[in-house]
């Protein structure tokens, strides 16, 4: 494979162009690149935007960025690019950006493992395998990569919680993995929706996407298979009265009892800047504004197979969708992981 990747070995700064900066990834972008030591803002894209100001606050200070239609940013004059489009319109921005030589991280489904011409063929020039962006499952892969494939915040809730299992071969074989997940309302994007009003979601909870059609368990499924896992997902995602963060319960039945719920995440994310394990349970105050994962995990009673229930919190803004296309983005450069990033 031919290697792309790029160390900064001066302090000149990268030039970093964000298209669709509009959306709440986007806007959070933004604010992560101006407060970011060595990413300065080439452009900032919003067609139905076009012509206003995105005002955004990173490093104690306010920041107004011009927003211009897609067709008139200089895809030339960026290093990398952060597609954060709507799925199914992202892959065309990103051959674009490789024609003009900019490294790219996607944030939409269009490159994510399992997408792959589901509902649309890539144009020419956009790999079909790129790297899944999980640093803490796929870090070698993503530091050689032109083009990254941010995942989804479910998809990152749910899998940086059930890969060290995989990986240690404690699912049970068939089993089906139970997961249920709760999220933030900026999750469903910035798009004005009915469903959506501050009057229809307060005092409110319920699913949505249910008897496994969300969009985001396809990536999960192609990802547990190629961890080793033989075992069935099914996902069932609510929508919290809240701005941001996603919870996860996870039951996982396993093929031996474990005596201690968060031996097997000690042993995988003992090292991992953005991975933290609680005796406690995590909770959506936690991770808020954060570039983290908080895992943690029980042995339930009273059960004749051997289970383990897991909870994974994140911040779908940040590690669940901008933050981690930064931290991508920081490896990719050859930065340290965590620049720009908090924890």
């Amino acid at each position: 494979m031919q290697n792309y990747a790029f160390v900064v070995h001066n302090l000149h700064s990268i030039r970093v162009g964000v298209l669709g900066a509009s959306g709440y990834s986007g806007r959070e972008l933004c604010a992560l690149i101006a407060g970011h030591p060595r990413f300065s803002l080439a452009f900032a894209t919003a067609n139905a935007q076009r012509g206003t100001t995105l005002r955004v606050r990173a490093a104690g200070r306010v920041h107004d960025i011009p927003l211009i239609a897609a067709e008139e940013a200089d895809l030339g004059s960026a290093d990398l690019v952060f597609a954060a489009l709507p799925h199914g319109a992202s892959a065309e921005w990103v051959g674009r950006a490789i024609a003009a030589g900019a490294r790219v991280v996607d944030l939409s489904s269009d490159l994510r493992p399992g997408h792959g011409g589901i509902d649309h063929a890539l144009p020419e020039g956009v790999p079909a395998d790129a790297p899944y962006g999980l640093p803490e499952l796929f870090r070698e892969r993503i530091r050689e990569a032109r083009v990254v494939a941010n995942p989804g915040c479910y998809a990152t809730s749910v899998l940086v919680a059930l890969a060290p299992l995989a990986r240690a071969g404690l699912i049970a074989p068939g089993a089906t993995i139970g997961i249920s997940a709760a999220s933030g309302v900026s999750g469903a994007g910035a798009s004005p929706k009915l469903e959506l009003l501050f009057a229809e979601i307060a005092e409110d909870f319920r699913a949505y996407g249910v008897a496994n059609s969300h969009r985001h368990l396809f990536e999960m499924r192609a990802t547990m298979q190629a961890l080793g896992a033989d075992c069935d997902l099914l996902f069932t995602p609510h929508l919290l009265p809240v701005d941001r963060g996603i919870l996860s319960t996870i039951t996982v039945p396993l093929t031996q009892p474990l005596d201690d719920a968060l031996a097997p995440y000690q042993a995988a994310y003992a090292d991992e800047p953005f991975v933290e394990l609680t005796r406690d349970l995590p909770a959506l105050a936690d991770v808020q504004h954060r570039n983290v994962v908080r895992i943690g995990a029980r042995i339930p009673t009273g059960l004749r197979t051997p289970t383990l229930l897991v909870f994974s919190a994140i911040d779908n803004l940040v590690k669940g969708a901008a933050g981690q296309a930064v931290q991508n983005a920081n490896l990719m450069f050859g930065l340290d992981e965590t620049a720009g990033l908090h924890r």
